[in-house]
This record gives structure tokens, sequence and C-alpha cells, in this order.
């Protein structure tokens, strides 16, 4: 699998929308994203899109920010 955030293989998988509104995440979206059944998304609209993100545990964000330059320009009140 390629590095690139738009896989074309990810990129050109479609779906339809049963009757019922529902629709089948494709298997290399659920591998990629580790998404198992019963997991909560998030539905959001973006612009002309529909995005579904993975609610996950607070716990589970713990040091994704690891390494982060925290040194930024602040104003005078707040050193």
């Amino acid at each position: 699998m390629r590095d690139s955030y738009y896989d074309a293989l990810i990129d050109m998988s479609t779906v339809t929308v049963s009757p019922k509104f529902q629709v089948v995440i494709p298997q290399a979206i659920r591998k990629l994203f580790h998404l198992t059944a019963g997991e909560k998304l998030r539905v959001m609209s973006y612009g002309d899109r529909i995005e579904l993100i993975p609610v996950r545990p607070i716990k589970s964000m713990r040091g994704f920010l690891k390494g982060m330059d925290s040194m930024i320009d602040r104003e005078d009140d707040r050193l």
C-alpha cells in the first residue's frame, strides 16, 4: 500500500445506499482504520461531502501529539 493519503484502491470504492439508508464500508477502509462491528462513527457534513469519523476513547489519544513543538509565540498576558 502506498503512503499517499489518497490511495487509488481506497479512493475508487463506491458504495450504494440501501432503501433503509444503510451503506457497507469497504473492507479496505475497515482494515485501514481498524474498524470493528458495533463501533461508533460520527457522521459529519463538510461542504458537499459526508465524512465518517471513528469515535475513539479519550485514553487512546494519549501521546498522539508526542514530539510536537509547543514553543509558539504567546501574547504577553499568557506567559
